[in-house]
């Protein structure tokens, strides 16, 4: 029988015990499924996807099909298995560099360190690990901001940033500093030549993002890049929607700083990454106090299971990339097209052209967002960004991008991607127009439409 003992002391090799270790604690957690898994019936992979049950004497039932990949994303069982060893075996402190239990954490370190910079084109010692993506949107914006703030009061963002970006932008001009946020056109492109116009004598930073996490529009990053280093502005993009999805090098786009998260690239929570370049070399002041760990950037011990995560992330991403993307682009396409075929008044918010496919927001005229997300409750979706979703105010992507109100209201994003199925997709297709048309049916304003009433024409009174 296998006791916590026996884990400690055994001599049996590594995989099996790794093996009946994990069997061991997910036994008391949560996984009937189990010694399936050790007969060689089921794979350790399919556990993670099979149905949760609902507890203690009610009905069991099927999670939602998963379309919300902007909120995050799955962990590759590849991911998992790089992990493991970390998680249970080679627990040594990274930093610790007197015995064999730190030296082997850090050379894992490392090698994630190496995978991540291999993805974007970097070298190993510009990368450095954080929590994710909003605690590298933090250092990046506050830290030059602050390290050049006797010189350069002046930074330069958009309107349709993630509201970690826009908060700490905020926050500066909290202390003094003024920063621009600059339109987007009904596409939600930036306008280039606004952009150069905006750069100032005392500008320290530009931030934007590479893809919109709401609506799926890429801003042309080579081109931004390239202005900002004429003008020897630096500039950093929030790229935790684009690293590992589409190509990004940043030589070639001439980023200075970058943004990446372990759990938007089927990684692990709680970890990311910043890059930030050597030459010419960006300087900033730390957030935290403590260890100097990270070239003294990011002080705090690097938790190695997850930097090895999104070492893996990265290593998969960047062998799968293409090959998902154009398999994510098939999905999306199927699902653009059916919707729309079958259903009137559908706009896609954002330009179609620079476009992440595995991101599609779609407004349904005459029908209320959350009312849909209700009603679709056997597909897991979004009306808009994780991390504001709590709020019933319209879009502020939608809004930025000169979307009208109602339609900010009954918009709806699909996730599509590396796990995504022609089948859930098809699933999801179908539940959409059903539930539009029901939905339309209890509409006054669609019937008033159907009817040939012009709404624009008519003078609402308040009561």
């Amino acid at each position: 029988m296998l006791t916590v003992g026996s884990l400690i002391s055994s001599p049996a090799p590594l995989s099996a015990l790794l093996l009946e270790s994990f069997a061991f604690l997910l036994s008391f957690a949560f996984c009937p499924y189990l010694s399936l898994v050790l007969a060689g019936q089921l794979s350790l992979q399919c556990i993670f996807f099979l149905p949760l049950e609902k507890g203690h004497g009610e009905e069991s039932m099927l999670r939602p099909l998963y379309m919300d990949v902007q909120a995050t994303t799955p962990l590759d069982p590849r991911v998992l298995d790089s992990m493991l060893p970390y998680l249970m075996h080679y627990y040594g402190n990274p930093h610790s560099r007197t015995h064999a239990y730190g030296w082997e954490s850090e050379s894992a370190m490392e090698r994630a360190r190496q995978q991540v910079a291999s993805l974007i084109g970097a070298d190993p010692r510009e990368i450095i690990f954080t929590s994710g993506a909003t605690e590298s949107n933090n250092l990046a914006i506050k830290g030059v901001a602050r390290f050049y703030k006797s010189r350069k009061k002046h930074i330069i963002t958009t309107q349709t940033e993630h509201k970690c970006v826009l908060d700490s932008c905020r926050y500066l001009e909290t202390e003094g500093f003024r920063v621009t946020y600059l339109p987007v056109k009904r596409n939600g492109l930036i306008d280039l030549k606004e952009l150069e116009n905006a750069l100032q004598p005392d500008t320290s930073l530009v931030s934007i993002m590479t893809v919109n996490n709401e609506i799926g529009v890429k801003q042309p990053i080579s081109d931004i890049g390239q202005i900002c280093s004429s003008r020897k502005v630096f500039f950093h993009t929030d790229a935790a929607q684009a690293v590992g999805k589409i190509p990004m090098d940043v030589n070639d786009m001439k980023i200075d700083l970058m943004s990446i998260s372990g759990h938007k690239i089927y990684g692990p929570k709680g970890v990311g990454a910043i890059y930030v370049r050597r030459r010419p070399r960006v300087r900033l002041e730390p957030l935290q106090s403590g260890g100097g760990q990270e070239r003294g950037m990011r002080s705090g011990t690097v938790p190695t299971p997850l930097a090895v995560g999104l070492g893996a992330a990265c290593e998969v991403s960047q062998q799968e990339m293409e090959y998902d993307y154009k398999r994510i682009s098939v999905l999306a396409d199927r699902l653009v097209t059916k919707i729309m075929t079958e259903i009137p008044d559908v706009v896609m918010n954002g330009d179609p052209e620079h476009h992440y496919p595995g991101c599609i927001n779609l407004s349904f005229a005459y029908v209320e967002g959350e009312s849909l997300l209700m009603a679709l409750k056997d597909v897991a979706l979004s009306s808009g960004s994780a991390c504001t979703s709590a709020s019933l105010e319209p879009s502020y992507v939608l809004r930025a991008i000169g979307t009208d109100e109602d339609l900010a209201h009954s918009s709806i994003r699909f996730g599509i991607g590396r796990f995504t199925t022609e089948e859930e997709v098809d699933y999801t297709v179908q539940k959409c127009i059903q539930h539009v048309k029901r939905l339309r049916e209890m509409s006054p304003l669609w019937e008033m439409v159907q009817d040939g009433v012009d709404l624009k024409s008519i003078k609402w009174t308040q009561h």
